[in-house]
């Protein structure tokens, strides 16, 4: 069968864009997680056309299919299982059209998320959502995953910058998600569509809101001799009434392993440093700072540094956005993880994660986006040291398993995927799952976009209508 489906494959797309070989499905059977799946053939295509035939072509050989973007996802998200086709969406980088007057664009899937900033800049805006990885992810893996970023904080996610999205559902046929109207008649299905991690179908193009640039901006990195200090300059920051553009915290490992990889100066000997960025006029900024400062003075912090420019200011923001290959110095592999906590219980929290990693022999470094509790701790380790994996995971799962009791939830960023798939009994009951698996099924009844993902049951959409439905339950 497969060299049946290789065939039509190819006469679509010719024999350049269809790869079957051992060499290419190893390219293919891993994102950036530390899980592998299989896949049969790989396919990439150019135009929704191309996408729509792949998708006709699996249906009619009963094999499933699963997007995917530029493979940065941590959650084993584009992980293909049971042999399915890829279908690759890297050469999809096409930047449709610019309204320079409403700020938005269509875009293909691949555009990578910075090249579009980068694209439209001239036109004094950007593309808000800037995950750690915006240098190589794309556009198509931030609409599935919903991602975020450390300026999430004060512009949202990427569900609050996309305004339609043009989709090959599971069935083959192309539909547009959303629209212009400001208040579309109907169900939000952009909404639902957004974050799905690709089990409603394949976005192919994207209409993104562009950010007007900000007029000024200022940066500071605020150390503390503790976390807990750090970490409750969050809360009150928030609490007395102001949102900054971004609030990051590093703490000590971390800082360590960014300064000897990137020689920016950091506070290597403090506990935790904080980046802290305002945005606004000029005239109002030296006040939000000035206060920031204050807050900050309160809860003992040790140092406060303020860019001066904007190589000063570029070289922290390096320093944060290069925490997860600066790790290299330490260990040679690492998994990272993301749950979400209120900002009350961070320092509890990471209290809880230093435990758990000492009590299972690991180091941890924490990096995460502190304005609103994203945590994201990396456990470092070298693979090749015989059951160092399985300690990794079993301390992962309690780093969950703390998050979620503190209150928190899953995942803020990185999706379910494959990795957290196994704990969502852990925040939602089974009358929860049925509900989201009637909708997954709404879309997707023979459950062949990206099989496998997020939810853990039921094995087929027929398995709904046999599930018991308790008393005065929804679904």
């Amino acid at each position: 069968m497969t060299d049946r489906l290789v065939a039509d494959l190819v006469g679509v797309l010719g024999r350049r864009r269809v790869h079957s070989s051992e060499a290419h499905r190893a390219l293919y059977r891993r994102d950036a997680s530390n899980m592998e799946g299989t896949t049969s053939v790989v396919c990439s295509p150019e135009t929704t056309a191309e996408v729509q035939a792949c998708v006709q072509i699996a249906n009619r050989h009963g094999v499933p299919f699963v997007a995917r973007g530029s493979g940065t996802g941590l959650s084993g998200g584009a992980v293909p299982l049971d042999g399915g086709i890829v279908i690759s969406l890297a050469r999809m980088t096409q930047v449709l059209s610019v309204d320079e007057v409403v700020r938005r664009a269509w875009v293909q899937p691949g555009v990578l998320n910075l090249d579009l900033s980068n694209q439209v800049t001239h036109l004094g805006v950007h593309f808000a959502p800037d995950p750690s990885s915006q240098q190589t992810c794309s556009i198509g893996g931030n609409v599935a995953n919903n991602s975020g970023g450390p300026h999430c904080l004060a512009e949202g996610v990427t569900n609050s910058h996309v305004i339609a999205v043009k989709v090959v559902l599971p069935d083959g046929t192309v539909t547009v998600l959303g629209g212009d109207d400001p208040e579309p008649v109907g169900y939000d299905l952009r909404g639902v569509f957004v974050g799905s991690e690709g089990m409603l179908g394949i976005a192919t193009e994207v209409c993104v809101k562009l950010t007007q640039n900000y007029p000024a901006v200022r940066t500071m990195l605020l150390d503390y001799a503790t976390v807990a200090d750090g970490a409750a300059t969050v809360s009150s920051i928030i609490a007395d009434g102001m949102v900054p553009a971004a609030i990051e915290m590093m703490d000590q490992l971390c800082l360590r392993a960014v300064e000897a990889y990137i020689h920016a100066g950091l506070p290597v000997e403090s506990a935790a440093a904080l980046l802290v960025e305002v945005v606004g006029l000029p005239n109002d900024l030296e006040a939000q700072v000035a206060r920031i400062v204050e807050i900050a003075e309160q809860h003992h912090v040790t140092s406060v540094r303020v860019a001066q420019d904007e190589a000063e200011r570029a070289l922290l923001w390096k320093g944060r956005k290069s925490a997860f290959g600066a790790i290299a110095n330490i260990e040679p592999d690492y998994y990272l993880h993301d749950t979400v906590v209120p900002r009350s219980k961070l320092p509890e929290v990471l209290d809880r994660i230093y435990e758990i990693a000492g009590r299972h022999g690991l180091q941890v470094l924490n990096v995460f986006h502190a304005g609103d509790g994203n945590l994201h701790p990396l456990l470092v380790y070298d693979a090749r040291v015989p059951g160092t994996k399985e300690r990794v995971h079993a301390a992962g799962r309690e780093i969950v398993e703390a998050s979620v009791a503190a209150g928190g939830v899953l995942t803020g960023e990185h999706g379910i995927g494959l990795e957290k798939r196994d704990y969502m009994g852990l925040m939602f009951s089974d009358v929860d799952l049925a509900a989201q698996n009637a909708l997954r099924c709404a879309f997707d009844p023979e459950m062949r976009s990206n099989p496998g993902k997020v939810l853990p049951r039921p094995a087929t959409c027929a398995d709904i209508n046999t599930m018991p439905v308790p008393e005065g339950a929804w679904i």
